[in-house]
């Protein structure tokens, strides 16, 4: 399928209903936000689409600037505007109730999609996961992040990045900067959020989930876990899963 966001930009996705024959109204689907540089075809990807079908509908798509979808990546300003499109087609599909579960990029992208499409909007969502998330942005602090500035503000990285990792980066700076994730929290509140986060991920140390959930939300510290879909077991995606299907039951029947 084949959706256009709110600003013209085409992006592909795809659905997997959930193996467990039932009324779409009344299962819950999970819509999949990759990391940087991640698409819908992406073996970890699918993994994760798999686990997740186990319990639930899934909704996998690639952001723009990635994979077969077109633009270039703003890496988590305006993708908000392609999580929007991908939950509104969830909710076309006949799901009354949708949970975002982002990685990374992907889950700084939940995280403000939650906080700017709050209410009782088709593109909100009833309950939100953020995998592997930064707290706040511009952050250098570890040698892969350093590794991932140089790829999105320098001419040959972004060169690199589109030959090599089939990843088209904007070439400008953000103006205005939007609102970071940790700012985003308060404002998600009563959706319910799940942080998760492994101690040894390589990208982003265990003071941004904690800066994350302190501001609002439920973590989980995940034991020698990495970074984001690779690191994920799928013992792992199938307790998000369960949290998912939970969570949005109990925020549909406070409604």
């Amino acid at each position: 399928m084949t959706l256009r966001t709110r600003d013209g930009v085409p992006i592909e996705a795809a659905y997997e209903p959930c193996r467990a024959p039932a009324d779409p109204a009344g299962t819950p689907a999970i819509v999949v936000a990759h990391g940087f540089t991640g698409e819908l075809r992406r073996p970890h990807v699918r993994r994760a689409a798999r686990v997740f079908a186990q319990r639930a509908g899934v909704v996998t798509f690639s952001f723009r600037g990635h994979g077969r979808s077109g633009g270039r990546s703003t890496v988590g300003d305006r993708e908000v505007l392609d999580l929007a499109a991908a939950v509104g087609w969830a909710r076309s599909l006949g799901h009354a109730r949708v949970v975002t579960v982002g990685f990374s990029m992907g889950g700084s992208v939940v995280l403000r999609h939650a906080a700017l499409h709050r209410g009782r909007t088709e593109a909100r969502a009833d309950a939100v996961v953020a995998v592997s998330a930064p707290a706040r942005w511009y952050y250098r602090g570890t040698a892969p992040m350093r590794r991932v500035h140089w790829a999105v503000t320098r001419p040959m990285g972004r060169l690199v990045s589109r030959v090599g990792l089939r990843t088209r980066i904007h070439p400008y700076e953000w103006d205005p900067v939007p609102l970071s994730p940790v700012e985003s929290v308060p404002l998600i509140v009563p959706t319910p959020l799940l942080v998760v986060h492994g101690d040894r991920d390589p990208y982003f140390p265990v003071d941004h989930p904690r800066m994350l959930a302190a501001a609002g939300g439920t973590l989980w510290l995940e034991p020698g876990m990495g970074h984001a879909e690779h690191a994920a077991s799928d013992e792992l995606l199938a307790r998000i899963a369960d949290w998912a299907v939970r969570a949005a039951g109990a925020a549909q029947a406070a409604q």
